[in-house]
């Protein structure tokens, strides 16, 4: 996640809050908001009652406690329902009993609409009733109902009319949803059955819903976070064209006055690029609109092959393809399914896109962690194998046996991790540019600060190792100490170092790294310890306040070394390319 460059987001639920509620209501032409249900016809509120309570997946009951009723279902649904039963009075349980289903189709994520044919009990008429995405619902219809209850037809001049009241509404960043009917005959019903498809032309329009889906508080600032971060946001939803590009604007993914030609489309018309066209144009998207699973997963494979990581947050079923094609597949906890949260590799627990940006800030500080625990890794192991080697070519035996080597390891694998791994993120680590896919772990800047660190290791306990008797006058043994003493203060020091891979100031909100701290004092007490008693153990020798003031002013130039070479520029270009390893080849039989 540290070296994410794209993230795809859904809409609902993750950038909005996923609290819908139903806003606009038209009938025919006309907004009902400042009517009651009683200005509605008996026949058209009749017909509404069926459209919304049988064709649904949500249901009402009446609570035994607190409010007179609760809703179960998707947020669509319970936004509808609660409309339905608030504003026109619908009575679910009366309605379930007057009227017995035949046929239900369900919701279609290509077609975005839901059907169902149902029978009254009292007189047999069949009705087919339609629900879904309102210029999907209405390129079905070929009537539609005034506020008197009169059937129009919908002619070319009427249709625009509502396609411009559809344009309103999604441009007021709602939902627009549409109910649609048309009463069938029993031969026609039984053709149904037989074909199993629900007759979907020729339908009478029964009115317009808008629901509102507020944006959760703090996304425009996480949106912001993520784009100043390097890390491109794509919104992809079911929502049409308007409504897709509103809320993308609220949220901060498009600008008020961008150019939104090629940043917004729907999932149809990338569908049908080409490859070519589709890698030439998926950069520039922002918006996806009416968009399927499928479009969904292209995209992710598009970006891929641009070289992009690529995080998708889903909560679907039909999300799972997406979320395992990701680099970073990241499910909604609340909202999410059990596909969803088994093909991802992280759960979002509270469904919020800020939670994305958390994530986001912990990959980086993770990924930046392991660098600094590897530059002081190699600077340790590059130090020690060069003295020893060096030693043992020259004069026949070694300054730091082997149980000397292995307390170094111990303490500098063990605790060096912990000091240096268990870092917080910083605000900080968002000031930069993704590391990408490409990227080498070790950086430039990396090899600088550990080839300075080790060079002056190797100086120092090289000088001591050929000069040291004669310098203090010691005999062999208390040099040998004088060197392993001052290579594990040399590493203690350097410890610092490593906290800061490129500002010079080390000490940095070192009092938040409290961890840090308790670490660097166990491993000075160790090496007291180890020093001074456990002679035998160790094969060292005591040393006297002088010698050990020695050995820590030797250690503690290691800072101003660092400091030194963090002002030296390197090179973007990775020092491995000049090597042309990449163009390397070996052939495996």
């Amino acid at each position: 996640m540290g070296s994410a460059t794209v993230i795809c987001t859904d809409k609902t639920g993750t950038l909005t809050l996923n609290q819908m509620k139903v806003t606009k209501f038209w009938l025919g032409q006309e907004s009902m908001e400042e009517r009651n249900s009683t200005s509605i016809s008996d026949n058209v509120l009749e017909l509404l009652h069926q459209g919304v309570g049988l064709n649904t997946t949500g249901t009402v009951y009446k609570s035994t406690s607190g409010p007179e009723f609760e809703f179960s279902g998707s947020p669509t649904e319970k936004a509808i329902l609660f409309w339905a039963v608030m504003e026109l009075n619908m009575d679910m349980e009366k309605l379930k009993q007057s009227c017995s289903i035949l046929h239900v189709e369900a919701f279609n994520s290509t077609k975005k609409r839901s059907g169902v044919s149902m029978r009254k009990k009292d007189d047999s008429t069949i009705n087919v009733h339609w629900k879904g995405a309102a210029e999907m619902v209405l390129a079905m219809c070929s009537h539609y109902y005034d506020v008197s209850g009169e059937i129009k037809v919908l002619d070319d001049v009427e249709r625009k009319k509502f396609d411009q009241m559809i344009q309103g509404m999604a441009t007021s960043s709602l939902r627009c949803i549409a109910f649609a009917h048309k009463q069938v005959q029993e031969e026609e019903n039984e053709g149904e059955k037989v074909n199993k498809n629900l007759k979907d032309s020729n339908l009478t329009l029964l009115g317009l819903v808008g629901i509102k889906d507020p944006c959760r508080p703090g996304v425009q600032k996480a949106v912001e976070a993520c784009q100043y971060a390097g890390v491109n946001i794509k919104m992809i939803t079911g929502d049409n064209v308007f409504t897709a590009r509103a809320i993308a604007t609220e949220c901060g993914i498009l600008r008020p006055n961008q150019d939104i030609s090629g940043a917004v489309v729907e999932g149809e018309e990338f569908r049908n690029y080409t490859p070519e066209q589709r890698l030439e144009k998926v950069d520039k998207i922002c918006v996806m609109a009416r968009s399927s699973p499928f479009d969904k997963l292209l995209m992710v494979q598009c970006l891929k092959q641009k070289g992009h990581v690529v995080a998708v947050t889903g909560d679907g079923t039909n999300d799972a393809p997406a979320l395992k094609e990701a680099d970073i597949g990241l499910s909604m906890g609340i909202q999410g399914t059990e596909v969803a949260k088994e093909s991802s590799d992280i759960v979002i627990l509270d469904d919020n896109f800020g939670s994305v940006v958390t994530v986001l800030k912990w990959g980086r500080c993770v990924y930046n962690n392991i660098q600094k625990f590897i530059q002081f890794q190699l600077t340790v192991n590059v130090a020690a194998l060069f003295i020893n080697f060096v030693a043992a070519v020259s004069a026949g035996e070694v300054p730091l046996t082997a149980v000397q080597l292995l307390w170094v390891n111990l303490i500098m694998d063990t605790l060096g991790a912990l000091a240096l791994a268990t870092e917080k993120p910083s605000n900080e680590l968002m000031q930069k540019p993704p590391v990408g896919r490409t990227k080498p772990l070790i950086t430039n800047i990396m090899w600088r600060n550990l080839l300075a660190q080790a060079f002056y290791q190797i100086a120092v306990l090289l000088t001591l190792q050929f000069g040291g008797k004669s310098i203090f006058g010691v005999n062999t043994n208390v040099n040998n100490t004088l060197i392993f003493n001052t290579f594990v203060l040399c590493q203690v020091f350097n410890e610092f170092n490593a906290r800061k891979l490129e500002k010079k100031n080390v000490f940095k909100e070192i009092h938040r790294s409290k961890l840090f701290l308790a670490i660097i004092g166990i491993t000075i007490v160790l090496q007291v310890v180890m020093v001074e008693f456990l002679k035998k153990f160790a094969g060292t020798e005591r040393l006297s306040w002088g010698q050990w003031g020695v050995c820590v002013g030797i250690a503690s130039v290691s800072w101003p070394i660092g400091w030194v070479f963090k002002c030296i520029p390197v090179p973007e270009k990775p020092f491995c390319s000049y090597l042309k390893w990449q163009n390397l080849k070996c052939v495996c039989k």
